[in-house]
């Protein structure tokens, strides 16, 4: 008996063991499969000087927090084109690209330069950038990463002795105004460089008065229209330009990979829909009698999130979309109403006026054209419906922007290198994905060929205070950069 009862408490115990062991095993390739979320870097041979965490990670991290402080806001970050603060702000980053080894100015539209010639001031010339402006009220990573990590991967080959053994220029560049909240007017900085700056651009004013060509003026700056057309770069003279930043949306932390590579830039387009009917007293007038704008704007509203959610339930009817475009709506589309304002707006009225607006895009410029076409259609026949009037009117249109085939494989390369030296070698894709946001990389595209790479922030969330991007995920954007501009050594 003594034996046998040893016998089943070996066997107990043996099962346990394996049962651990296999709980182990489980763990670990756990682990490793979802290693990139937020795991820190392998120890590989000392893994090269600590990857230069030093400079990619915290210098980087201090310095995207200093320019976090740099604000015309009391509480809060607000920097505009040319404001105060954007001058302060310009003058840290000059003297950061002065440290990485960088000649440095600023042209006539108020954009920050900073260049190095390496090995052939001849060749055409890269292009790294993103915007010093912020919208009211906002995080500290939109736009500033970008700049950053571009500046700290050059100050990487500054200490290592090879930032003269680039083949050719590199010029980083600091865009004045991306967001357009001082002048309601985008990518002035960008615009300007790439030869797309309308003249009249100068004499756009803001709240106050003062205009675009008075604000440069105040920072000792003189712009004339001649000038303004000199601030085009020659597109011979150009390589490329590339562009990292935050993703702005949920995409890459739900998928648990801190940078994925941009396939291209949604086109956009922006409407003022104006409905009108019979204004009338809340409670003496029929419900059948009724030509109630309110009701036929929510009518139409419903119909462009349905047709959105299912183009495909709108469009193949017609065969006005082929299967590409079928599929690029499917992933990309997406429509937003941002405002709605009723007149007389009363509780007890029925509106004679509804105003909404609406916001569609998409990365096939053909497709977005079939939604338009298709949504304005089926507004109209609301409208007819209901006995009430319609005007729509586009006000804002943008074709969508493909990235580079060589350069996005390029920047997926180094998302890889930046990734396998912080976690060891990693088996799944790097993510692609568009941009439904606008980057100065559209305005840019007008310039040369782009490419970008996205940063995972946390919760998708952009353009407010909560904005957060981990400071491992700093230090694989460096990195990623650092290996990008190693390619080109």
């Amino acid at each position: 008996m003594t034996i046998t009862r040893i016998s089943h408490f070996s066997l107990s115990i043996s099962l346990l063991l394996s049962f651990l062991f296999l709980l182990s095993t489980l763990a670990a390739a756990a682990a490793s499969s979802s290693s990139y979320l937020y795991s820190g870097p392998a120890d590989k041979e000392g893994k090269t000087r600590s990857l230069y965490s030093e400079i990619l990670r915290d210098q980087a991290v201090a310095r995207l927090n200093e320019l976090g402080k740099v604000s015309d806001a009391d509480g809060y970050l607000e920097r505009t084109f040319m404001s105060p603060a954007s001058v302060r702000a310009g003058t840290l980053i000059r003297e950061w690209m002065e440290d990485a080894g960088l000649r440095t100015w600023v042209d006539s539209m108020g954009n920050l330069h900073g260049r190095v010639e390496g090995i052939n001031a001849s060749a055409q010339a890269l292009l790294i950038g993103s915007h010093l402006d912020t919208v009211v009220d906002a995080g500290i990573f939109d736009g500033s990463l970008g700049i950053i990590s571009a500046i700290s991967a050059l100050k990487v080959l500054k200490s290592n002795g090879k930032l003269g053994e680039l083949k050719r220029p590199v010029e980083v560049i600091s865009f004045s105004d991306e967001e357009g909240v001082r002048f309601q007017s985008t990518f002035l900085g960008s615009a300007a460089v790439a030869g797309v700056l309308p003249i009249t651009a100068l004499k756009i004013s803001d709240k106050s008065g003062v205009t675009v060509q008075d604000a440069l003026k105040g920072n000792s700056i003189e712009i004339a229209e001649e000038s303004l057309l000199e601030l085009k770069y020659d597109p011979a003279s150009i390589f490329g330009y590339i562009e990292l930043h935050i993703e702005q949306g949920p995409v890459l932390e739900w998928s648990g990979f801190p940078l994925g590579v941009v396939k291209g830039i949604a086109g956009q387009t922006r409407m003022k829909v104006t409905v009108r009917g019979s204004q009338g007293h809340a409670g003496t007038v029929p419900m059948s009698m009724r030509r109630d704008p309110m009701a036929a704007a929510a009518e139409m509203i419903v119909l462009l999130e349905s047709l959105c959610k299912r183009p495909q339930d709108f469009l193949y009817d017609g065969g006005n979309c082929n299967e590409f475009t079928m599929e690029s709506l499917a992933t990309s589309l997406v429509c937003t109403v941002g405002e709605i304002s009723t007149c007389p707006s009363a509780s007890n009225v029925i509106p004679g006026q509804v105003t909404f607006t609406v916001d569609l895009r998409a990365i096939d410029d053909v497709g977005r054209e079939a939604v338009l076409y298709e949504l304005s259609n089926r507004m109209y026949q609301i409208c007819d419906g209901r006995s009430v009037s319609c005007i729509i009117e586009r006000k804002h249109d943008a074709n969508a922007v493909i990235c580079d085939p060589e350069l996005s494989s390029q920047l997926k390369s180094a998302a890889y290198t930046a990734l396998n030296g912080m976690i060891g070698e990693i088996q799944d894709e790097v993510p692609v994905l568009m941009s439904g946001a606008g980057h100065d990389a559209m305005a840019m595209s007008h310039l040369t060929k782009v490419g970008m790479l996205f940063v995972r922030c946390r919760g998708g969330i952009s353009h407010s205070p909560e904005e957060y991007v981990l400071d491992d995920d700093v230090w694989t954007a460096g990195l990623a950069i650092l290996a990008f501009l190693e390619t080109h050594m």
